[in-house]
């Protein structure tokens, strides 16, 4: 005879998204906003993929790292907003299982692997500033390939037991997450089980990616502005910041968005509850949004490359 936990998880066959019950008009004005960043963050990544793929004098390995993080925030947009925006226009709050737990660690994926290229990217930086004679034979296509597998290989095995720990949990009766999207501890809290693995592992994996990333690319811009504040060329110094700037704007949209994420965790019982699910959703459209406009706008050769695939279209 089954235990009544194994029953009551049986007869779960899905989720219900269950977000912005306190503040429903939210959902009425946020829609047009964020359907609006969704279509720029597509809009304009594909155009900077296209413009890095046909352009010859845009295949170097920065703008070869700058491609992968376009690729990143695409996928990472198209995992989350969609859903969101059904649920604000058509109330299909329902999910099932298996999509909730594959949106689970595709989001924690992802992150996981644009703070890496953020770091590789700092490395690019710092080599490029700090030892330029040696950038050639350093910053290659090879080195390229070895950090995108690094990359891919370090986010999927170590954000993989994510989605593992929370899908072995009892889900007995309480099927309503209380989030726009399946976040890790909205799921577990759902569960009848203990989730203390879960939230440890959470704690560590977060910590241990995105934390060691930080401190290597703050390490890095360390050793540039040491660098740079040496340089007595009139203009060198200006010239090098600026090589810098886009990179530094781009980790500043991820961090500083993810931070205030984690603030508001930890004074959420002064805010809305609200609140962390909206910063939730803003930061998964915000910087994907934002990220290659900085560039194109800031890269002489990007708007460049830019421009002349428009002149051949017309």
């Amino acid at each position: 005879m089954q235990s009544e936990n194994e029953v009551s998880s049986c007869l779960l066959l899905n989720f219900l998204l269950n977000c912005f019950v306190r503040s429903p008009s939210w959902q009425h004005w946020l829609s047009l906003p964020l359907s609006f960043l969704l279509l720029l963050a597509l809009g304009a990544n594909t155009t900077l993929l296209i413009t890095i793929r046909l352009e010859a004098s845009l295949h170097e390995p920065m703008y070869y790292l700058l491609s992968l993080l376009s690729l990143l925030d695409t996928v990472i947009c198209l995992t989350v907003i969609p859903k969101v925006l059904a649920i604000f226009w058509f109330d299909l709050r329902s999910i099932s299982f298996f999509a909730c737990f594959l949106q689970m660690y595709i989001m924690n994926c992802i992150f996981a692997m644009e703070s890496c290229t953020f770091m590789v990217m700092a490395y690019d930086r710092y080599v490029a500033i700090c030892h330029p004679l040696m950038y050639p034979s350093i910053v290659t296509n090879q080195f390229i390939v070895k950090a995108a597998i690094f990359i891919l290989a370090r986010s999927v095995f170590l954000t993989l037991p994510i989605p593992i720990l929370s899908g072995r949990l009892h889900y007995c009766g309480r099927n309503v997450i209380e989030n726009c999207i399946c976040a890790n501890m909205s799921v577990s809290r759902l569960s009848c089980s203990d989730i203390t693995i879960n939230r440890l592992y959470q704690f560590t994996a977060g910590w241990t990616l995105l934390g060691s990333d930080l401190i290597l690319i703050f390490l890095s811009y360390t050793f540039i502005l040491r660098a740079v504040l040496r340089l007595k060329a009139q203009g060198a110094v200006a010239k090098a910041l600026s090589t810098c700037g886009s990179h530094f704007i781009l980790i500043l949209f991820f961090s500083t968005v993810l931070l205030v994420f984690v603030f508001t965790l930890m004074v959420e019982k002064k805010l809305s509850s609200d609140m962390p699910v909206l910063l939730n959703i803003l930061h998964h459209v915000i910087p994907p949004a934002l990220n290659p406009i900085v560039y194109g706008v800031r890269t002489q050769e990007i708007k460049q490359g830019i421009q002349r695939l428009l002149k051949k279209e017309w």
